[in-house]
Order: C-alpha cells, then sequence, then structure tokens
C-alpha cells in the first residue's frame, strides 16, 4: 500500500509494517484496541462475496499485506486460485495455496488483459492513484467480472486511532524531542559532565504513558531510546546509530499514518468517485457501511463495483 504523502517514503513504513513481530499488530496494526469485532465483520463481508463467486475464479488481492483476505476467501471458496500483489517490498509469507508478488503498485498490474474473473482489495485501492487503478482493474478483469473494495472512511475510528499514534510519535520526536536531548547527553558524557541517563530521559517513559497510555507510540520511543543509552557495552557511534534507526522508522511510519489520513480522504466525494469508475468503465453497484459493536460510526464501507 502506499500513499501521496510527501516526506519519507510511505513504503518503508508499510515494509517495517508487515515484518514487525506480529503479536505488536493487534488485529492487523491499524486498528484501534479492543476493536477485535472488526476483523470478524471483515471476514462475514468477504466470504459472503466470495460464495457467489464462479467456481474455480481467478481473485487477485490488492495490496494483499499479510494477506488475511485471501485465507478468509480460500477458507470458502477452496476451489478459487488467489494471488495477491502489495508495493511492499518484504511481506510474510501468504496463505497456504495462493500467491504473493511484492514491490507491485496497483497502478502497474503485471498481469494480462481480462484475466480475473474477481478483483479484491482491503484499504488499498485508495492509497494508489485512484484514477489509474480503476483503469488497471477494468483493463484486468474479465467482461462482467467484478470487483469488491473494502474502504476506509474519514470518519471512521481506524482513522481516529492512527491519527492519534502519529500524534503521538511527533511528541516524541518533534515536540520532546527524545533522540535530540539522547545525542546531546552522549557528547556530555565524554566530559563526565552527564550520567548515563539524564533525568529527563529516565522519566520521558513515563511521561509518555501518562500523556497517551502505557505501550503507546509515544511510550514505545521514549523507552527505546532510555535503553539505548543505559546499554553500557557500545560506544557513543553504535548508540547514535541505534538512535537513528529509531529516528528512521518513526519517520516513516508518521508518512504511514499520513498516508492511511489522505487515502481515507479520496473516498469524501462520491460523484468524483463514481465518474473515475465510469471512465474505466466499471459501475458501483452497492456500498455497504460496516459496523462493529466497538463504535457507533462505521469503521469501513464495503463496495461492490462491476465491469460494464
Amino acid at each position: 500500500m502506499t500513499g501521496n504523502s510527501t516526506g519519507p517514503d510511505p513504503s518503508r513504513g508499510w515494509d517495517d509494517f508487515w515484518t514487525r513481530d506480529r503479536r505488536q499488530r493487534r488485529g492487523g496494526g491499524c486498528l484501534p484496541g479492543g476493536a477485535s469485532g472488526i476483523e470478524d465483520v471483515q471476514k462475514r463481508e468477504w466470504q459472503g462475496f466470495a460464495k457467489n463467486l464462479p467456481r474455480k475464479s481467478r481473485i487477485l488481492d490488492l495490496a494483499t499485506g499479510d494477506g488475511r483476505v485471501m485465507r478468509w476467501i480460500a477458507a470458502v471458496r477452496p476451489d478459487a486460485r488467489l494471488v495477491g500483489v502489495d508495493q511492499a517490498m518484504v511481506l510474510p509469507e501468504p496463505p497456504r495455496g495462493s500467491k504473493v508478488r511484492a514491490g507491485i503498485a496497483i497502478e502497474s498490474l503485471p498481469f494480462s488483459d481480462c484475466w480475473f474473473d474477481a478483483i479484491v482489495s482491503q484499504f488499498g485501492f485508495e492509497y494508489a492513484d485512484m484514477e489509474q487503478a480503476a483503469q488497471e482493474i477494468a483493463r484486468a478483469l474479465k467482461p462482467g467480472g467484478v470487483a469488491a473494495l473494502l474502504t476506509h472512511r474519514p470518519d471512521s475510528p481506524i482513522v481516529a486511532h492512527n491519527r492519534a499514534r502519529r500524534h503521538q510519535i511527533s511528541w516524541a520526536l518533534d515536540e520532546a524531542k527524545l533522540v535530540e536531548q539522547a545525542k546531546g547527553s552522549l557528547s556530555l558524557r565524554r566530559t563526565g559532565a552527564n550520567s548515563i541517563v539524564p533525568p529527563n530521559l529516565a522519566a520521558a517513559p513515563a511521561e509518555g504513558a501518562r500523556r497517551f497510555g502505557h505501550g503507546s507510540a509515544a511510550w514505545e520511543i521514549a523507552e527505546a531510546v532510555r535503553r539505548s543509552l543505559i546499554n553500557g557495552n557500545q560506544a557513543s557511534m553504535q548508540i547514535v546509530a541505534l538512535l537513528d534507526e529509531i529516528t528512521a522508522k518513526a519517520r516513516s511510519e508518521i508518512s504511514r499514518l499520513q498516508s492511511l489520513e489522505e487515502a481515507a480522504a479520496n473516498l469524501e466525494r462520491p460523484e468524483a468517485f463514481a465518474a473515475l469508475l465510469a471512465q474505466a468503465g466499471l459501475v458501483q453497484s452497492a456500498v455497504k457501511p460496516l459496523n462493529d459493536r466497538s463504535s457507533s460510526s462505521p469503521f469501513a464501507d464495503f463496495r461492490t463495483i462491476r465491469h460494464i
């Protein structure tokens, strides 16, 4: 998945996202805590969609990520021939019986014309140049084929959760300037004028937890900085390298989170969306807001699209 934001390449953020320890990505990482019901709703929608496809359908999953949509579909349609693509260069192993190709943009699919019976995407299509993506979907779909897109909503709890995480990271890097302070403490350490961890940095994890919650991105970064400084077995240059890596990953995640917000905003104008589909020879036949029990606001829209 990719976005259109400036700054660090969001694809680096998606690489980090998919290679991060899966235990740290509750519900896929983008979902707010306590929203496990969202995955149940997603699974139900995808399996209901798949049950109506022709036998032995060729199905393409755009922005496949960890392949969860293919896994859900395969559970009810073991006859389906599934392949997933993603912009990220590093991806988890795909579900058994499916194939995956990394480093593939939605706007430039490496498949023949009229190849797929169905094309699906969960939180992927809206990250692309949607006009070009629609053209590619229409090209790769067989005449009469169907696409299904599960898309973000600007007012969803998912977007709100990720916006909050972006603010937490920005607090640690730009407001509290934890990495800058840590590097400064290394310079003072060489003169013997500073303790191993200055009091303000030692207290930063607790401050991040107080402001944003234990386990928040603010706490995570503050704790990572603190631990970098107490590693007495490493020279200053090695500690600086660790701090630089913390910064690089945090900046790439900010870019990824910004791309998520921008992707949701891409769908705020229904008329413009319908027009770009029509230009590609596609028509949206249904839009279904999806809710789970954790929020009164829909967390996504499930869109069914047909190739004219």
